[in-house]
């Protein structure tokens, strides 16, 4: 299954702990470029996240957003150093002594360095889910892509069907065509009153249509339009080879164009340059 390059997906995960949210978007892009923005304390997880991206797509620009929310409640419960919190009082009713004043403020107490201590929260397990949920963004951002990925492949398998028409077509005509510059060659010797031996005239004729033949041209359309339908079905990363498809379709039409004598072949020529225009830049898209 082809997949487009162009995608976007966005999850949101909840937890005990917390949400994250992931965002995913890619563009074109000849090669695969991966690009990460997530706060500083994920950033350990950037390089295994990277290597999976690799492992599923083959082009494109991709940028992948993280947002994390930790509740407060989550993040931290309070730990009383009792052992402390007794020196510090013991030490405060001193100075108080000293002082000939026996005011203690328990706040004071509490916010002395290491009195009280704040859990952090399991960094581990919410990196887990934080994974957990990029995995199921990036199942939904491919799933995306492949959605995209078929509606180009419509694309141009109706585009394909318009090259075999115009081949159809041509063919069609080309014996009209021969005809045609028969008769002309023909009258052209009458008005200039030359005449020419049935031989050399039979020579004439010969390498006049040879000028004008198309017929390997259109068989290798023909071909072309096998090959490229081939190439849609086998799926994968194929836009590289899809693109080349589209050079030797070119190439074709071009030599068509060229040796047209004919308004017919060459309105055919020139819609073929249309179709294949069309499936160049919807290729572009394709992975």
């Amino acid at each position: 299954m082809i997949q487009s390059m162009t995608g976007y997906a966005r999850h949101e995960m909840k937890a005990e702990w917390g949400t994250a949210t992931w965002e995913m978007r890619s563009v074109n892009q000849r090669f695969l470029e991966t690009y990460f923005r997530m706060p500083e304390q994920f950033r350990s997880m950037e390089n295994m996240l990277r290597e999976k991206l690799r492992k599923q797509l083959q082009r494109g620009k991709v940028e992948c957003n993280l947002r994390v929310n930790i509740e407060q409640s989550a993040e931290s419960g309070l730990q009383l150093n009792e052992d402390l919190a007794r020196s510090v009082i013991s030490s405060a009713n001193w100075v108080a002594n000293q002082s000939a004043s026996s005011n203690i403020n328990p706040i004071d107490v509490l916010r002395w360095p290491g009195v009280v201590a704040q859990d952090e929260a399991d960094m581990d397990a919410i990196q887990n889910d934080v994974l957990a949920a990029f995995e199921a963004t990036l199942a939904e951002f491919i799933s995306n892509r492949e959605s995209e990925g078929k509606a180009l492949e419509r694309l141009i398998e109706e585009r394909l069907e318009g090259v075999s028409d115009q081949v159809v077509i041509v063919r069609k005509r080309m014996p009209e065509v021969l005809e045609w510059q028969r008769e002309r060659l023909l009258t052209r010797l009458a008005e200039a009153q030359v005449e020419l031996d049935p031989q050399r005239l039979e020579a004439e004729m010969v390498m006049l249509a040879q000028k004008t033949d198309v017929a390997e041209e259109l068989d290798r359309l023909d071909t072309h339009v096998i090959e490229t339908r081939k190439i849609l079905r086998k799926g994968g990363a194929c836009g590289r080879r899809l693109d080349f498809m589209m050079q030797e379709f070119n190439r074709e039409a071009n030599t068509l164009g060229s040796k047209s004598i004919n308004t017919d072949i060459t309105a055919a020529a020139v819609e073929l340059k249309v179709l294949i225009e069309q499936m160049r830049e919807q290729i572009q898209n394709i992975e």
